[in-house]
């Protein structure tokens, strides 16, 4: 007997993320984003979030629209980006940004899934990345002590799932979904295409559905891209 784990729409699936929560976003710039969900966390309101993703999108579309709704308490991300809202609310103080080297977010989520609850990395040693934590020496050289992140939800974006939460990722969009998705204490995904156990071809599953709690079929995906560049035809 197979487990669903499908709920309606995304309103359902993020009812319960509650002012004050740390939530997790998949994507990479502008994608592989979670679309629906954030515009339903628009919908709802919820504030004081702390988000947790590579960047914060652009001013109207992803994290940016939370942004502009003053949801966000605190942003953890690599970088920037082309947010100018992020940015102003960066500089002016109304925004709390850590800014964490992109291979050590990422391993931070990694670790995260894994149940590990730290980890010693080079990255940042002897910058403003290392003020206030722990190092090591080993071997000669020193390292920072990187905390696992502590996420009480993450939501991913798939390409393709099935109702027991088995998730294939297409292309660039499995950027930091797939280490998201096994990270957050509870992980809902949307998918362009929702099909029954056993359509899936295994052998491609980038996230078993043991990580999944809850997914649900999207809609109306714009897909951006964040800088188009093309040739001059000739």
């Amino acid at each position: 007997m197979s487990i669903n784990k499908v709920v309606a729409s995304a309103d359902v699936a993020i009812s319960d993320i509650h002012d004050g929560a740390t939530v997790m976003f998949g994507g990479f710039g502008l994608c592989g984003l979670p679309e629906n969900c954030i515009t339903a966390l628009v919908k709802k309101g919820t504030t004081n979030l702390t988000c947790i993703s590579n960047n914060a999108g652009v001013d109207d579309f992803g994290i940016g629209l939370m942004l502009h709704n003053h949801q966000v308490k605190k942003m953890i991300a690599s970088y920037v980006g082309e947010n100018a809202e992020f940015e102003r609310q960066l500089l002016s103080g109304e925004l709390e940004v850590e800014l964490i080297p992109q291979g050590t977010l990422a391993t931070r989520c990694l670790i995260a899934g894994y149940g590990i609850p730290f980890v010693p990395v080079l990255a940042g040693v002897g910058t403003e990345v290392a003020e206030g934590k722990e190092t090591v020496i080993r071997n000669g050289k020193e390292y920072l002590i990187e905390e696992a992140f502590d996420a009480d939800f993450a939501i991913v974006k798939a390409w393709k799932g099935d109702t027991m939460g088995n998730l294939i990722f297409k292309d660039t969009a499995r950027n930091f979904n797939p280490l998201m998705a096994m990270a957050g204490k509870i992980t809902i995904a949307e998918v362009e295409e929702l099909v029954q156990p056993g359509e899936l071809d295994p052998n491609m599953i980038h996230t078993p559905g043991i990580y999944v709690h809850r997914i649900f079929q999207g809609s109306d995906y714009e897909k951006r891209i964040e800088q188009r560049t093309v040739r001059k035809s000739n």
